[in-house]
């Protein structure tokens, strides 16, 4: 055969060649169709085979690592177990064991001997106040009592106890001792260190103090917008004087009141009187500026509270 021959036998076989493809191709695709209408006409079941069938590749969900969950039991502290018990056993007398004060100290600590006050000795404190309260171990506890007497005398008192986590089952078990009191804890320096001259936030203060404590005009007037302030009812003292104000800042003690929106804080130094004398007391408090004028923008030691409506 000659080249030009094959040459034209090559070409028209390239055509009928892709032909071919095409033709296959379009078979298969007409197949999957009446496959899809034939399920679908089968109903959900066949449905549901066929999706069965289907090789499906699920990643397993990585283990959830367990959550440790460490239960704690908050033991209740028997102070108030070993003030009472205190009060009793001071008041009792092992000469007078059907007393009253005797019954209760026993029932509370039945191996537990009563004093034996000399005959005429007033022994019997003030008043007594739990102090101090320790856990040595678990349901074990030493509870320190203070013991105030007539003569201003303070004597304290070491109570051991034995109590359940809930405080449901105490027990005083053994006699109390005699211990030394605590002692006197170190004071950090005083952060209101500016001394604040006479002056407006002097001024301020002391007529927010006066409404607050004598009820001596609307305590309203001298709150910053969005505080509340409810006065000391029934207003408990007369007069009320400003002695001293110290701050923190310095613009506190400036002659003029600052932009709008300073804010300082303040220690006060007042003196309150009533019929009954005169009583020092002391203000910690936050003032901020606003239209040439200080206003109380907290009290720490009262209830002032932010946000809410005036």
């Amino acid at each position: 055969m000659s080249p030009g021959k094959q040459a034209s036998q090559s070409e028209a076989a390239a055509p009928m060649a892709a032909g071919a493809r095409l033709e296959a191709m379009r078979r298969r695709i007409r197949l999957t169709c009446v496959a899809a209408w034939a399920v679908v006409a089968a109903g959900p079941i066949a449905l549901c085979v066929a999706v069965a069938s289907t090789p499906t590749t699920v990643a397993a969900a990585p283990a959830t690592k367990p959550t440790a969950v460490r239960a704690t039991t908050s033991a209740t502290d028997p102070g108030g177990y070993a003030q009472v018990f205190i009060g009793a056993w001071l008041r009792s007398s092992a000469n007078d064991a059907t007393s009253a004060q005797a019954r209760l100290a026993q029932s509370m600590a039945p191996d537990v001997e009563l004093p034996a006050p000399a005959a005429g000795a007033q022994s019997a404190p003030q008043s007594v106040t739990a102090v101090r309260s320790a856990q040595r171990s678990a349901g074990a506890w030493s509870v320190t009592v203070a013991a105030q007497y007539a003569g201003g005398s303070v004597r304290y008192y070491a109570v051991p106890l034995a109590s359940d986590s809930t405080g449901s089952s105490i027990t005083v078990t053994g006699a109390p001792g005699v211990v030394a009191g605590p002692a006197r804890a170190g004071v950090a320096k005083s952060s209101y260190a500016v001394t604040v001259p006479e002056g407006d936030l002097p001024s301020a203060v002391g007529q927010f103090l006066a409404a607050y404590l004598t009820g001596a005009g609307e305590v309203d007037r001298y709150l910053a917008p969005g505080v509340n302030l409810t006065a000391v009812s029934p207003a408990p003292y007369t007069r009320v004087a400003v002695q001293e104000v110290s701050a923190v800042e310095e613009t506190a003690a400036a002659e003029q009141v600052p932009a709008d929106g300073t804010t300082v804080r303040v220690l006060a130094s007042v003196e309150a009187r009533d019929v009954t004398g005169r009583w020092p007391l002391a203000y910690e408090l936050t003032l901020k500026a606003r239209s040439d004028r200080w206003e109380v923008a907290a009290l720490q030691s009262g209830t002032a509270q932010d946000g809410g409506a005036r």
